[in-house]
């Protein structure tokens, strides 16, 4: 597809007048919320058992006078991969033809680690999945779809402003040693070693009287609940979205409402909100700073600031919200004005050279991209999640049974093994093409212009000084061309290459950059190909699309079990009520009842609910919470494999603002009847009080 260019360097001008059409929207994108796994933390056994917060995608579009449009969707989703945008596109164009392309669409996962996984369409991302998950991949399609198209039915005259704050108790960096690998004379540029800055672009109506939505990026893992959680979350930014669009939808239900508050993705890969550090977690000492190592094969763990993962997430998520909040009220900021532009391309990675001015040696050398490959440090895990047998972080060495096992999965070359330098291969992804292929060699890259302000769509995890360096050297790139940005670093876009590091950090092989897939030079082959699309965005130049990734659809495998059929005890049905509620109940007092069940992945029950705590007024019932409200979860539990019996425990927090009252909860769901097809039910529980 030959990318449109539709700018030159005049119009970027800052200060260009300019009036934008503005849309906003979301859709509901909660996969299976049951029996399959979570996509972070690769553990096998998290699998979901239920809801704690739905996940939704949020969108923004902008037009300029030219009738230019971009489009960014902040999804809380691990991560996106390229099949799922490749399909959004295509349905997208179905309805509106080719105003929505790969060039001028950009996805970006906030990077929970508490979503299902199975939608990658890469062996080595969908593994502990147990493969291709379609319910999961066309949950994300169809609600990120939707919400692209909510955004494009509510365009309206618009202004956008763009403020920026500093949030210093929610984030640090879990990788200091590699950090500290970096050049002192870079590092002394920077008063931390994780960006504490909130960037946020604020949407107005035309008279720059009310706020139509906040679309905010902070850097941090949303990485609060930890790898022992089973219910599905968006987590510590997942959470600062309901408070932000709670206070501004004050009517409305949990992901309803027309404002629309989005927390994105940043350079977050050395930085997590565990903020207590890491410990070792039976003794309590201190874990070593380069192996995350602890005697007697205790585990290194980062936790707080809570007592708990769901306090600790709670508490990152005010922080971060209320940064934004305090923006949002002072209405403080710049006025973006100037034409929409953007480029995109796809880039080979492993065909990629050039060359690198070495800092350390004072000297220029050769480089070029690798074929992916993962190393040791990479099963080691992180402190927001170690990873499984004796593996650690910081590791520069192989070992003969560790080679044995992956020679037989994929067998690297002495290329690879000198290409990718200080990282001994535990995985030779690239080279491991059975039953398909594991990691992705080409990788879309993207940039948006909306008048003096850049977005990158940076396609894995950059790190602090990773995302630093890139902006540092556009910038540099713009002032020779007596331009200037402001640049947003979009992080987790369009497609999933795991991390990216800078070279220093990169020698030291933490797990960060034991996870950079494509060598040493990743970050160097980022910014090189970054400022040619600059270069060519200001010029009004095209480029070479490139050639898309690789379509492995006819080869995906699914070991997921499919629901069969779900039963039910004699004498009671579904939706019968095993436990009934109390007959009162006080605020902040917890309510759990429970119901004979189907299989929640019968049916996702997308922009609905499974459960509804109800309120009588009038005569009339009044929903005043759902399965998305932070103050509610389900758990779901097999009761009996054989007989399909299950049943759903849901647990409601009453809140201090719950009104007094008589209430009652329903529950909704569908089941599998065992000759076939899928019918829905629901049940009530018995009214009680809250005084």
């Amino acid at each position: 597809m030959k990318t449109v260019c539709v700018i030159l360097l005049a119009f970027l001008s800052i200060g260009a007048a300019s009036s934008y059409q503005i849309g906003l929207g979301r859709a509901d994108v909660t996969g299976p919320s049951v029996e399959i796994a979570f996509m972070g933390y690769a553990q096998l056994n998290q699998r979901g058992h239920g809801i704690h917060t739905r996940l939704y995608a949020r969108t923004f579009i902008v037009e300029d006078e030219r009738k230019s449009r971009v489009v960014f969707v902040s999804v809380d989703a691990g991560m996106i991969s390229h099949a799922v945008k490749r399909n959004v596109i295509r349905e997208l164009q179905k309805k509106f033809g080719a105003t929505y392309r790969y060039d001028n669409v950009m996805i970006s996962g906030t990077h929970t680690h508490s979503g299902p996984a199975g939608f990658h369409m890469f062996v080595l991302y969908d593994l502990t999945a147990l493969g291709f998950v379609s319910e999961t991949f066309y949950a994300l399609v169809k609600g990120i779809t939707q919400s692209i198209i909510n955004a494009h039915n509510n365009m309206n005259e618009g202004r956008i402003f763009l403020s920026e704050t500093e949030i210093y108790d929610a984030n640090i960096n879990r990788s200091p040693m590699s950090y500290n690998n970096n050049p002192e004379q870079e590092k002394a540029q920077y008063k931390d070693n994780t960006d504490k800055k909130l960037i946020q672009l604020r949407f107005m109506d035309k008279n720059n009287k009310n706020v139509m939505g906040a679309f905010n990026w902070f850097a941090v893992h949303p990485t609060s609940m930890n790898n022992t959680n089973k219910f599905v979350s968006s987590d510590n930014v997942g959470y600062a979205s309901i408070l932000l669009e709670q206070e501004y939808n004050k009517d409305s239900m949990v992901g309803k409402g027309s404002f629309v508050g989005a927390f994105c993705s940043a350079n977050l890969g050395d930085v997590s909100p565990n903020i207590m550090g890491p410990k070792c977690a039976i003794s309590g000492l201190s874990c070593d700073p380069l192996t995350s190592a602890c005697p007697n094969k205790d585990i290194c763990f980062a936790s707080g600031p809570g007592r708990d993962m769901m306090e600790s997430t709670k508490i990152i998520g005010t922080r971060i919200y209320r940064g934004a909040s305090k923006l949002l009220s002072t209405r403080v900021g710049r006025e973006i004005t100037g034409p929409v532009a953007f480029i995109h391309q796809f880039v080979d990675m492993p065909k990629q050279a050039g060359v690198y001015f070495n800092p350390k040696v004072k000297r220029a050398e050769n480089y070029t991209g690798c074929l992916p490959a993962m190393g040791y440090s990479f099963a080691a895990g992180t402190t927001d999640g170690p990873g499984a047998f004796d593996f650690q972080q910081g590791t520069v060495s192989d070992n003969d049974f560790w080679n044995t096992v992956r020679d037989f999965i994929a067998e690297p070359t002495l290329w690879d093994k000198q290409c990718h330098g200080a990282k001994p291969i535990l995985l030779a992804t690239g080279r491991a093409a059975y039953p398909y292929h594991w990691q992705p060699s080409v990788v879309p890259l993207q940039l948006f212009a909306i008048g003096d302000m850049l977005m990158f769509g940076l396609p894995g995890e950059f790190t602090t000084m990773a995302g630093r360096r890139l902006k540092s050297e556009i910038q540099l790139f713009a002032k020779s061309r007596n331009n200037e940005f402001q640049s947003i670093l979009c992080g987790l876009s369009n497609i999933y290459t795991s991390y990216v590091t800078t070279p220093e950090e990169y020698e030291i092989q933490r797990y960060e950059g034991a996870s950079t897939i494509f060598g040493p030079h990743t970050l160097t082959i980022y910014i090189n190909r970054f400022v040619k699309l600059l270069d060519a965005l200001m010029r009004g130049n095209s480029v070479d699309p490139g050639q898309m990734p690789m379509n492995q659809d006819s080869k995906q495998i699914s070991l997921v079990t499919a629901v069969y059929y779900d039963g039910h005890a004699i004498g009671s049905g579904f939706g019968y009520v095993v436990n009934q509620p109390r007959k009162y109940y006080r605020r902040g007092e917890l309510l759990i009842v429970s119901f004979v069940a189907g299989n929640p992945r019968n049916n996702l029950m997308t922009d609905a609910s499974y459960f509804y705590a109800e309120r009588i007024v009038n005569n009339e019932w009044q929903v005043v919470a759902t399965d998305a409200n932070w103050e509610t979860k389900f758990k779901w539990t097999r009761v009996s494999m054989i007989l399909g019996r299950s049943e759903i425990e849901f647990f409601w927090e009453i809140p201090e603002s719950a009104p007094s009252g008589e209430y009652r909860v329903r529950h909704r769901g569908s089941y599998a009847y065992i000759l076939g097809g899928v019918y829905s039910y629901q049940g009530s529980t018995n009214h009680f009080i809250i005084q």
